[in-house]
């Protein structure tokens, strides 16, 4: 019996941000945005090592060539997403604030498509030769982590794997890029889904959709049983989203504390990760563009576009028509997980899911005061920390007692700094300390 018809499942703690700004986009289906005249993709848009790069200036590429090939395990391919001239290596800004390198590539409007992969019957097929060409297509958590897929589906063999969860929670505010891909392509979702159960092995395979998301957990419903996957239906609840809280709230077990998900059986991974999935092995596309909201109160037409990576985000907005007025901050992501940016001309990566404009009235500074005691940010906290007691120790600069207690399982999810009425900065604080402690250990 289908999770669904059964119960509304959740986890402990969590807030609920008033206004989460998804009708913005939500009715808006997937537009594909226009060829560009010149991308830059950055070299590193995977955790782990950087790929290294096989083309160099004045080559002509076609679209889905390798440009850069994955240096070691933790690394992840990177290919042309049109076709055209390398220019030349160049540094753009980068997501988070500091210079990166891009292979910037002339488009040549043809949009000429190479050598792609044989398509593979992945129902007959081997879990080795399915990884490998999941490796080959260069995906990466889609979520946000950019975590290498072939990497998080190879758990050490010690680990003992029988659950899949896929995440369609899409809690962070505004963004609606993943439920969207749900609505419009809900048999590549299904299929990628299964696909990776067959890698791992496991027969318990799950998508969790909150409950807001109705049209997305009918359309699912309907074909899930097909491909072995069960739709597990979730409480509006941020951070719904988060790999610990997925596994807590759909298999009641919990990641112990320094643990991974493969630690409680599992392996978690986004649904726009599945769809990739899907095109690798079934239409042999490695991974050159994704679904990225564009939105916020200042943006004239939002919704959600498929735009190849290497798209500066400038032109991303100017496909939703511009701004209505002078926006106060950019945010790549989320507004609880997202970071600031402050360059238009950041390019788009494989892990950008949102692009979001925020008014300057939304996009205020505050004046922090003294903690006040009043124990919100402890109820708020998913993982059951006391980020009022950890920001004062850090504070202190006593990082020994942050790692005591146990700041290394932040989630960094800012439910703490939503409710805190002193306006602390506490997400920064976990930050700095968990930076501090994993530059000691060196």
């Amino acid at each position: 019996m289908n999770k669904s018809s059964r119960e509304v499942l959740t986890f402990e703690g969590g807030i609920h941000p008033s206004g989460d700004g998804k009708t913005l986009s939500s009715g808006s289906p997937i537009a594909v945005a226009p060829l560009l005249s010149k991308y830059q993709v950055v070299i590193s848009e995977n955790a782990g090592k950087p790929p290294k790069p096989v083309v160099k200036a004045g080559d002509l590429v076609k679209k889905y060539q390798l440009i850069a090939a994955a240096d070691g395990f933790v690394s992840a391919n990177l290919h042309a997403p049109t076709s055209g001239k390398v220019t030349g290596i160049v540094e753009v800004p980068g997501s988070m604030g500091i210079p990166v390198p891009a292979i910037e590539i002339e488009a040549d409007g043809q949009d000429e498509a190479g050598e792609t992969f044989p398509p593979i019957d992945w129902r007959n097929a081997a879990p080795a030769d399915l990884l490998a060409r999941i490796a080959a297509a260069g995906l990466v958590g889609m979520g946000g982590a950019a975590f290498p897929t072939h990497v998080k589906l190879s758990p050490p063999p010690e680990k003992k794997i029988d659950t899949l969860i896929f995440n369609g929670a899409e809690c962070e505010p505004y963004l609606t890029a993943d439920h969207r891909l749900m609505l419009e392509a809900p048999e590549q979702v299904l299929e990628g889904a299964a696909i990776s159960g067959r890698i791992l092995g496991v027969s318990n395979i799950y998508v969790g959709i909150e409950e807001n998301k109705a049209d997305a957990i009918e359309i699912l419903g309907r074909r899930a049983s097909e491909y072995g996957v069960k739709i597990a239906v979730l409480k509006v609840q941020y951070p719904q989203g988060s790999e610990k809280q997925l596994i807590n709230a759909i298999t009641g077990r919990v990641v112990p504390s320094g643990g991974l998900p493969m630690d409680a059986g599992c392996v978690v991974q986004n649904v726009g990760t599945a769809a990739a999935t899907a095109d690798a092995v079934v239409r042999g596309l490695p991974l050159v563009e994704r679904v990225v909201t564009v939105t916020g109160e200042v943006v004239k037409n939002p919704g959600n576009w498929r735009l190849r990576i290497g798209t500066p985000v400038i032109r991303a907005i100017e496909f939703a028509g511009g701004v209505t007025e002078e926006p106060g901050k950019l945010i790549l992501g989320g507004p609880m997980m997202g970071f600031a940016q402050k360059s238009f001309d950041v390019p788009v990566c494989k892990n950008t899911s949102g692009i979001l404009l925020l008014p300057a009235s939304e996009a205020l500074n505050y004046d922090p005061v003294g903690c006040i005691r009043c124990g919100r940010c402890v109820q708020g906290c998913p993982m059951h920390l006391t980020p009022c007691l950890l920001a004062s120790a850090i504070e202190g600069e006593r990082f020994d007692l942050a790692a005591q207690n146990h700041v290394m399982d932040c989630l960094e999810c800012g439910s703490c700094a939503y409710v805190c009425p002193a306006r602390r900065p506490l997400v920064q604080h976990m930050r700095r300390a968990k930076a501090e402690i994993r530059k000691r250990k060196k």
